[in-house]
């Protein structure tokens, strides 16, 4: 049972660490993966790995391209479109909910989530910027008083992360988001149910039209097969 928990371990630690590889750009859509450079690179024999990779497969961060094996996968307006029409509705309840059950908290815990956003968009790191809107969304999920909304949105966590890093690396529109977040907060703040949800629903919009820019932006320029990454990427 022990050796069954550690490669277990082992195989939950792999496939984090290529999905945080996806996430942040290391490895960027259209890379091919090198299994044996990643083995090495992680200090892990192949099997996690491959079980590593099967799970990606599923999730559809990464997929089968003929000879050239595993690739990540591309970034689809069509994906992203479905993704944020969910996202917006979620949102949308969410911060509805908030501002019906949560203002009181909203006032005490919530500019302090602001706050640490704005000191992340000033640090410069993609990383600290997506976990502190991950916190900002988690929080309005928890005070809206519906479980479910939290838990559906969570499947699709780790998509929203992948297309929150690629856009953060290519444009600077760091402020204006935690401008949006502010105004969302304050209307929950309020009380005010009607304005919370309508700005959480036109935030998420406006990152669907600006997601799918980018999957626009970046359709021809995977990598193809011999090509290296593009200049400035960075590989795992």
């Amino acid at each position: 049972m022990r050796h069954l928990t550690l490669e277990r371990s082992l195989t939950d630690r792999t496939y984090a660490a290529i999905l945080d590889a996806i996430c942040d750009g290391a490895l960027p859509a259209g890379e091919r993966i090198n299994q044996d450079a990643l083995a090495e690179r992680l200090n892990v024999s192949r099997q996690p790995i491959v079980q590593a990779l099967a799970l990606l497969k599923v999730q559809g961060f990464v997929r089968d391209s003929g000879r050239r094996g595993v690739v990540v996968a591309p970034l689809e307006a069509a994906s992203i479109a479905h993704l944020y029409e969910l996202r917006s509705a979620l949102d949308g309840i969410a911060c509805r909910g908030a501002a019906l059950r949560g203002a009181a908290d909203a006032r005490a815990w919530g500019p302090k989530l602001v706050a640490e956003g704005r000191a992340a968009v000033a640090s410069g790191s993609v990383k600290r910027m997506i976990e502190a809107d991950m916190r900002f969304h988690r929080f309005l999920y928890e005070l809206s008083g519906n479980p479910i909304v939290a838990e559906t949105a969570s499947l699709h966590w780790h998509h929203v992360r992948r297309l929150m890093g690629g856009y953060l690396q290519h444009y600077r529109v760091r402020d204006s988001v935690w401008d949006e977040h502010e105004a969302i907060l304050k209307a929950v703040m309020r009380g005010d149910a009607e304005q919370a949800e309508e700005l959480a629903r036109r935030h998420a919009d406006g990152a669907a039209a600006s997601f799918t820019a980018l999957a626009a932006a970046n359709k021809g320029h995977e990598s193809r097969p011999g090509e290296p990454a593009a200049k400035g990427r960075r590989r795992t």
